[in-house]
């Protein structure tokens, strides 16, 4: 998909703070995280949404997410994690290629079970996201 962000980040296009990368899936550090360490989790293959994601593409997606989330956890001591999906615009989709959210969570870090689309994080620094993802990387 020619429009898609992250379709031009696989592409290697626009450039991306990659923690994981096989075959079928990239993840890597969101450009507005929530909290430190959120990553996005994405198949190579586009998919628009959950309606759209083979079973294939969807188990390959959550078996990563899995695993970055132990080392998310790990690393930067997170005292949860939260796997987040949206799908359709109404729901909070932004980016209309299939991904799946990974936020750490920690005590008091202000985050809220709900966001707004309209209201976003601050952009991170991206130096600062390339350091944390080789500190990440699996």
């Amino acid at each position: 998909m020619e429009d898609c962000i992250f379709c031009k980040i696989l592409a290697g296009e626009i450039p991306c703070a990659k923690i994981y990368e096989d075959e079928d899936v990239l993840a890597f550090l969101d450009l507005f995280p929530l909290t430190k360490g959120h990553a996005l989790v994405i198949s190579k293959q586009h998919f628009v949404d959950v309606f759209d994601v083979s079973e294939d593409a969807l188990q390959k997606i959550a078996i990563a997410a899995k695993n970055i989330s132990t080392k998310l956890k790990m690393v930067l001591s997170a005292d949860g994690i939260r796997l987040s999906q949206s799908n359709g615009k109404h729901a909070g989709q932004a980016v209309f290629h299939f991904h799946l959210h990974i936020i750490p969570r920690y005590e008091n870090d202000g985050v809220g079970m709900t966001e707004t689309t309209t209201a976003h994080p601050p952009k991170a620094d991206f130096e600062e996201l390339k350091k944390l993802a080789e500190r990440l990387k699996m």
